[in-house]
């Protein structure tokens, strides 16, 4: 029973480090610094992409245009026909040839409108990209200062915390407190409970027949469900 009253204590000086870290990643100093490098850690690979596809659309924009003006080139075919028309020529075959023609160039161009704005488009992205990188990089260096010093001030209060906790761990058993930590590692808190009722009062699961026997000698077993460490008061 001794060593449940020293794992109390442990887990009561433990909840105020929990508090501080809670505490520190809820912060604006910390969500302002993360948010920052988050984006700056992206933003190379993002803007490469955004460039390679810009590159792509141009590549296909020079082709459309490319392919345009080798179909406008074929009306010069139709120059001559009123020539072709006296000499005999069918009239009909050259009419349709050249609405054919006429209609590939409109489809041509009506391709080359969308990729000019999807270009355009990219363009925009690229530049807005671009614009917030900058801000960001202005962000970070704020914010990087702000939060060193906010840190600084947290990591003060979490050694005071800790060295309590250090003269608490003397007084349990190394592989409880080994047990603990992993417990703790997992953001399983509080790790120690009282049962009621010989339930977890946590995840509400029955406690095994060993188990109640364990805690109704003053032991501690471990929840079936959640593994936290169950005493009985």
């Amino acid at each position: 029973m001794e060593q449940v009253k020293q794992l109390l204590l442990y887990q009561e000086e433990d909840s105020k480090l929990l508090k501080i870290e809670q505490d520190a990643q809820a912060s604006e100093e910390w969500k302002n610094f993360s948010q920052a490098k988050s984006f700056l850690t992206k933003a190379p690979e993002k803007l490469d992409n955004l460039d390679a596809k810009a590159r792509e659309l141009h590549a296909a924009l020079d082709l459309l245009n490319k392919k345009y003006a080798e179909i406008e080139e074929t009306l010069k075919d139709f120059e001559n026909l009123d020539e072709l028309v006296e000499e005999g020529a069918d009239i009909s075959f050259y009419k349709k040839n050249a609405t054919q023609i006429a209609e590939k160039l409109k489809a041509i161009k009506a391709e080359v409108n969308a990729l000019s704005k999807t270009i355009k488009d990219a363009d925009d992205e690229y530049k807005a990209m671009k614009k917030k990188t900058i801000a960001m990089q202005k962000q970070y260096q704020e914010s990087s200062a702000v939060y060193k010093e906010y840190k600084e001030t947290k990591l003060k209060e979490m050694n005071a915390v800790k060295k309590e906790l250090d003269k608490l761990a003397e007084k349990l058993d190394p592989e409880i407190l080994k047990k603990y930590q992993m417990k703790r590692s997992e953001r399983i808190f509080p790790i120690i409970c009282a049962v009621k009722n010989d339930r977890c009062p946590k995840c509400g699961i029955e406690l095994s027949i060993l188990g109640k026997e364990k805690v109704s000698r003053g032991g501690v077993t471990e929840c079936d469900n959640c593994h936290r460490f169950l005493y009985k008061e």
